[in-house]
Order: structure tokens, then sequence, then C-alpha cells
């Protein structure tokens, strides 16, 4: 993972699909009594809100499982620093353009914010452990959707993707428009343990055995996996859905891709358990259809413009701001 490039992809996501997830540091008019980390036309980043970030950043990191490598992280800060520069010129910009959020829009914002956590509560605690107030969130979310705004007026809406354009994109990408064979199947799972022992497998093959019997004679299948099956996919009658290869364990696969629609396997033994698979439908590999992809096609390749046309931007921003950088 290229934890350098990950500042420049969120931001553009915060820019196009949501708020600033993060609550970025709010930078500030010039105070002297704290140490600088930038100043961009006369407004201050101070090293307290470039260490918020760092931190919010590295903690953001350390949620999904990951660590940042040392030889990295100098590249991350100046990345950080880079980031807080870049919205700070963009919201200048955006002042200068006349942009306002009006209140609605913020509130709805915060309200999206508070939905990714369990309970008022826990969103509370979040922000302290942040050491935001909802105020500062607030006045971030008004930023975030006034560059958003300004975005859109000098670059996105100046972007137009062709349909000729959008053709010769699907024409000469033919492989990444292929559909693989996928089945749709639905299983009833008795569980064994990794550290289950002779009796207890013999326990759950009596108990597979039985079900298959009651398959065999007739026995409704997805009631079956309802009553018996010890899969999460017991509450929806075993259904798997459609799958392709790789997405189950190899001898559930092999089964699953060699069987007919409306076939009933004979017992698989997986590290999970044994399981009786029944097969639904089968989808053939397939090439999506140009009329099926265009409009996604579309929107992907503007996308794509959009970055490309708003590094720019911001880049031309940059230069003709008067930026000091203090580490």
């Amino acid at each position: 993972m290229n934890f350098a490039n990950s500042r420049r992809r969120f931001q553009f996501a915060a820019f196009f699909i949501c708020i600033f997830i993060s609550f970025p540091a709010i930078a500030q008019e010039k105070k002297s009594a704290d140490s600088k980390a930038a100043e961009i036309n006369g407004v201050v980043i101070t090293k307290e809100q470039f260490d918020k970030e760092l931190n919010i950043h590295l903690d953001r990191v350390a949620r999904q499982g990951r660590q940042v490598p040392e030889a990295q992280l100098a590249a991350i800060k100046n990345d950080i620093l880079e980031g807080l520069i870049e919205r700070e010129v963009l919201y200048q910009e955006s002042q200068k353009a006349g942009i306002k959020i009006n209140d609605q829009k913020i509130d709805e914002q915060l309200a999206a914010i508070k939905t990714r956590f369990p309970s008022e509560a826990e969103y509370k605690t979040a922000l302290s452990k942040m050491n935001l107030t909802e105020d500062e969130v607030k006045l971030q979310i008004a930023r975030g959707l006034a560059i958003r705004a300004l975005i859109e007026q000098q670059v996105a809406s100046k972007i137009v993707v062709t349909d000729a354009e959008t053709r010769a994109y699907y024409d000469g990408n033919s492989q990444m428009f292929k559909q693989p064979e996928q089945v749709k199947a639905s299983h009833i799972l008795i569980k064994v343990d990794a550290g289950a022992d002779d009796a207890q497998k013999t326990a759950a093959r009596k108990k597979i055995e039985t079900v298959q019997q009651k398959v065999k004679t007739g026995g409704d299948f997805a009631e079956l996996a309802k009553e018996y099956s010890e899969g999460p996919s017991n509450t929806r009658g075993g259904d798997l859905g459609f799958f392709r290869r790789g997405q189950m364990v190899k001898p559930f696969e092999d089964a699953a891709f060699t069987m007919k629609a409306n076939e009933v396997s004979d017992i698989i033994e997986t590290r999970f358990g044994y399981h009786i698979i029944k097969v639904y439908e089968i989808k053939p590999e397939q090439t999506l259809a140009y009329a099926d992809v265009k409009e996604k096609l579309n929107q992907r390749m503007k996308q794509e413009k959009v970055e490309k046309d708003a590094n720019q931007y911001i880049g031309k921003l940059k230069k003709d701001a008067k930026i000091e950088k203090y580490l």
C-alpha cells in the first residue's frame, strides 16, 4: 500500500463524493502565539492544526489494521501539509468567487456524519478524542462544501466526455468488461470446529446425512436450510447469491462449478464443516454489452478528467498564492 498517495485520493473523494470525514484542521487568521506550519496569503495553518490532521490520519490507518512504515512517514507528513495548503487555497478562492453554503446543506452533511456512528454518545466521544467541537465540524463541513462547489463550477462543469470517446475506450479495453462464469447457489452447512475430535466430527456427519435424506425425499431445500443450516445464510434459506471462482473455498467451488442448474450435490467437506449445495442458476462467461456499461463508463472517464484538470487548477492557484512553509 502506498500511503503517500492516500491523501490526494481522499481529497478528491471529499470534493465530489462525500464530506471531509476526517474533519481536517481549520486554518486561522495570523496569530503570533502559535507556531506556524504554513502561511497562505496571510492565513496561518498552525503546527497544532498540522499535528491534529496527522494524528487523525494515523488513527484512521490504525483502525484499518495497518501500520505506517517509518520510511514513509516523512512523505505522509509532506502530503498532509500540502493537503492543508491546497484546501486553504481552494477555500480562499471559493470566497473570492462568492460561494456561500446554506445552513440546510451543512445540517444535512452533519446528519450524514452522525449516521456513521452507532449512537450520539459515540459520535461525541469521537469528537472529544479529536479535540473538536460540533461547531468546528460544521465550519469544516461548510468549507468542504464550498471547495466542492468551486471545483464543480471551475472544473467539473466544463468537462464533457463524448459518446465517441466512451465507445473508443470500450472497444480498446474489452477485457475490462468480461464477466466470468457465475453460479447462483444455496447451501446447508453443519459446522465442524477446527479443533473438533472424532466424536464431534461423526456427530456432525450424521446430522448432515439426516438432512441429505430429507432433501432426497423431496424436502424443500430452502426450508431445510432455515431449519438445520448453521451458516450465516440460514435465514435466507441458505441463499449465497451469485458468486464466481475464487470467492468460495476450493472444495465448495469445485463442486458448485461442476453442477447443473437445479442439481443438489453430495456431501462436501470443507474447513468449515459439511455442506450440501443446490445450484439454481448458471451464468456463462460473457462480455458486458456497451449499452449496459455506457453510462457508468462515461461517469468514470469524466471523473478521471476532473481529477486531472483539478490538479492543474490547484497547481495554478498555488502558484499564484503567497505560500510560506515552516515544516
